[in-house]
């Protein structure tokens, strides 16, 4: 191991017992004390519940909606982020800051998981604080488009011909018009440099001098981007499944349909291997074509009536985030095709799939993307675009250019995208310690973006888990990556530096069939495309 050691410093005369540890690089840049400035009223959540027996705490932190030259006629609007805490075991010396991704995913329950998810010690000296983004959960104003935009059946993503293909298009022109009119001018304001900025007035709130961050999938974007904006109010930070920061979203997203159905590739040899239990095929080519027929039937014939070929898309898309989902979704497209019992497939349906009340997720989800970068306008190059990745990729080619579709017509502007480097259009990329943790056979964040940022990050040490099935893989039971992360957060120690990896842990066995397959998984909800799936339990994000 490398050490980056803490160095300590106190100050008598400022509360003795909030005295943290600051790295040694940051002495002369900030104080190395931790300051409670009675920001936050922090009280017993009425709304959410703790996952086990700690204390959760939540309150409100009210900041501006614009800053800075984009303020503009909204200088004096506000929004009211909702925040959650688990406070530590012990004397509390630092304060971790977490979000699970998205964009437009709720996160106060992430203060809950991860306090449950670390080890005691980090517990003991760890307050954990998590937070809705703004325009999403409880945070005010929220961001809205249509509720009935995701009543089933919806039309089929994959289009049979021109027609349907208009039609498709006008559906998102619909939705994006729909959001202008009823998502308020939050809408207008929350790119991830916004929430960014949101994220320093949490940390100034919580009376920290520096934060240390956790952040998943989307949320190592948010993190790299304030590490860029505010370099100096950063004590740790711990990025999981990355979003490549060289891949502006309209980019990022044709990426990712071939990183999901390489994941789907490999969700159908391990049914394959198994066909004993799900009699869909011998061979990986067997259970796709399965998949495919099923897809196919099920758009004259939706599953209970609900399920149809993009409700179905819905329901296994799972499968590339976590292999834990593997043996209830294998057994639910069994039923379906060898008994032709829909009850497994509405069942997850109604865990995974999108609804009404999908809709604040989705327009927080659209908002942040279509205004972090510029989109094409010309609905020819999405086709094209779509067409030669659905040739390769057909698993979501076309549910993800459909999901992402409301961007060519959003009614608030685009932004440039925020790069990091050193190129004249780039913002200075962060220099101190970093720890990027990414799984190789992750769908939802290709691992070639973890390399990508490890090259960005000079100051950084790459973690990978080599076989790795889950999207979110730091404090989910593989031990050999949660002593890493526990040495850095503790210790400031990162693994010795690597020719590419720092550190390779090998990943947990591959999940095996389940006696009770028609139940859902236990906990599990699908959120945004750059999000983790959420637990009720830790254990059910551990294969």
């Amino acid at each position: 191991m490398r050490a980056r050691t803490w160095a300590t410093a106190s100050t008598g005369a400022v509360l003795a017992s909030l005295v943290a540890a600051l790295p040694v690089q940051a002495a002369e840049t900030a104080p190395a004390t931790r300051v409670d400035l009675r920001a936050l009223e922090w009280s017993p959540c009425q709304d959410i519940a703790p996952v086990g027996d700690e204390t959760l705490e939540c309150a409100t932190l009210t900041v501006p909606m614009a800053r800075g030259d984009d303020a503009g006629s909204g200088r004096d609007a506000t929004v009211d982020l909702a925040l959650s805490r688990v406070p530590a075991t012990g004397t509390a010396e630092h304060t971790l800051l977490v979000n699970p991704g998205g964009p437009g995913s709720a996160g106060r329950m992430w203060a809950a998981h991860t306090h449950r998810r670390m080890s005691e010690e980090l517990r003991e000296v760890y307050d954990v604080v998590s937070f809705d983004p703004r325009g999403v959960g409880a945070s005010t104003p929220a961001a809205a488009c249509d509720p009935d935009y995701f009543t089933p059946v919806r039309p089929d993503t994959v289009p049979a011909g021109a027609e349907e293909e208009a039609a498709l298009l006008d559906r998102a022109e619909a939705h994006a018009q729909a959001c202008a009119d009823h998502g308020g001018p939050v809408l207008r304001h929350m790119r991830t440099e916004d929430t960014a900025h949101d994220m320093d007035a949490i940390r100034a709130a919580l009376g920290e001098e520096r934060i240390d961050y956790l952040g998943y999938s989307y949320g190592t974007y948010l993190g790299t981007v304030y590490s860029a904006l505010y370099p100096e109010r950063v004590r740790a930070l711990v990025l999981d499944s990355v979003v490549d920061p060289d891949n502006p979203w309209y980019e990022s997203n044709h990426v990712q349909s071939r990183a999901l159905d390489r994941a789907a590739g490999t969700f159908f040899s391990w049914v394959a291997r198994h066909e004993d239990a799900y009699g869909l095929g011998g061979t990986p080519e067997e259970v796709a074509d399965a998949y495919y027929r099923l897809r196919e039937r099920l758009g004259t014939e939706p599953a209970g009536g609900t399920v149809g070929p993009t409700e179905l898309e819905g329901v296994v898309i799972v499968v590339a985030y976590s292999g834990r989902t593997w043996p209830t979704v294998a057994s639910a497209l069994s039923a379906q095709v060898n008994d032709d019992d829909p009850t497994a497939l509405t069942g997850l349906h109604e865990t995974y799939g999108d609804d009404a009340d999908s809709d604040n997720g989705y327009a927080g989800y659209l908002a942040v993307q279509c205004t972090d970068s510029h989109w094409p306008k010309d609905w020819d190059t999405w086709r094209s675009d779509t067409e030669d990745v659905h040739e390769d990729a057909p698993f979501m080619a076309w549910h993800n250019t459909w999901y992402n579709a409301p961007c060519a017509t959003w009614s608030a502007p685009a932004d440039d995208w925020f790069g990091i480097g050193d190129g004249p259009d780039e913002h200075p990329a962060y220099t101190g310690d970093a720890l990027v943790v990414h799984a190789t056979g992750d769908g939802a964040t290709p691992v070639e973006g973890a390399h990508s940022l490890h090259r960005r990050l000079p100051g950084s040490a790459l973690v990978i888990e080599d076989g790795g099935r889950t999207h979110g893989v730091a404090l989910t039971g593989n031990p050999c990556v949660d002593e890493a992360v526990s040495a850095y957060l503790l210790r400031g120690e990162l693994p010795a530096a690597g020719p590419g990896a720092d550190l390779v842990c090998e990943a947990g066995p591959e999940p095996r069939p389940r006696e009770a397959q028609s139940d859902p998984a236990p906990g599990l909800q699908r959120v945004g495309p750059f999000g983790l799936d959420r637990a009720s339990d830790s254990a059910d994000m551990v294969e």
